[in-house]
């Protein structure tokens, strides 16, 4: 799988930064409905490691994998991870959480009431079809803090970019090659980023489902 490298529009001072002391990055845990899920994991995440961006910081633990870095390098250690284990052909469910401006991050110094964003290059397709269940979370703080504006703009940039499908309750249902839905997902992050400093976006991506067409239903009570 070939990924593409990413490019910044403004160089300068504000482009010199250090996204790991701005908090940039990502938690994943991904889930393999397979009786062999520990081989393909662990195959998958010593691949994406190798393969991965240099500048990265990785750590697995019990319960999931950190990811810090330029975004990027971050979205595209993601898009390979979960490429690979879905090669096995297994239904996969991943878990992903990015975040960028510092709170509760370890060590942290945000000084800017908003942060430089890098322009994205779109990865190459990966073949794998996903489905994906996606929110954002831009945590504006202070009175006339309006959430909502900037979760609408997101979300007509990912329906301009022929990836939303539906919405749902608390998700806008996303869907595509892999690539494609990660890489609308981070644009919304970033594009939210560049008007509120502290941004969390959370999806939850499926591939390889067994039922994949089928529509969505709904138990009465």
């Amino acid at each position: 799988m070939s990924l593409s490298p990413s490019t910044t529009s403004a160089r300068g001072d504000a482009q010199a930064r250090d996204p790991l002391a701005l908090g940039v990055g990502a938690r994943i845990t991904v889930s393999v409905m397979s009786d062999d899920y520990v081989a393909i994991l662990l195959t998958a995440l010593a691949d994406t490691a190798a393969a991965s961006a240099p500048g990265l910081v990785v750590e697995s633990d019990d319960v999931s994998t950190y990811v810090g870095g330029a975004e990027a390098g971050v979205l595209a250690y993601i898009v390979d991870l979960i490429a690979r284990v879905s090669a096995s052909g297994a239904h996969v469910v991943a878990h992903v959480q990015l975040s960028r401006g510092c709170p509760g991050e370890l060590t942290c110094g945000l000084d800017a009431p908003t942060l430089a964003i890098p322009d994205l290059t779109p990865l190459a397709p990966t073949g794998v079809e996903a489905t994906a269940q996606w929110a954002l979370y831009p945590l504006a703080d202070g009175p006339g803090a309006d959430h909502m504006s900037h979760i609408m703009a997101v979300i007509e940039r990912a329906k301009a970019a022929g990836v939303a499908r539906a919405s749902r309750h608390f998700v806008t249902e996303l869907a595509g090659d892999l690539a494609d839905v990660l890489g609308t997902v981070a644009d919304g992050w970033l594009a939210a980023g560049r008007s509120v400093a502290h941004v969390v976006t959370h999806v939850t991506i499926s591939t390889n489902h067994p039922d994949a067409d089928a529509p969505a239903t709904e138990v009465a009570r």
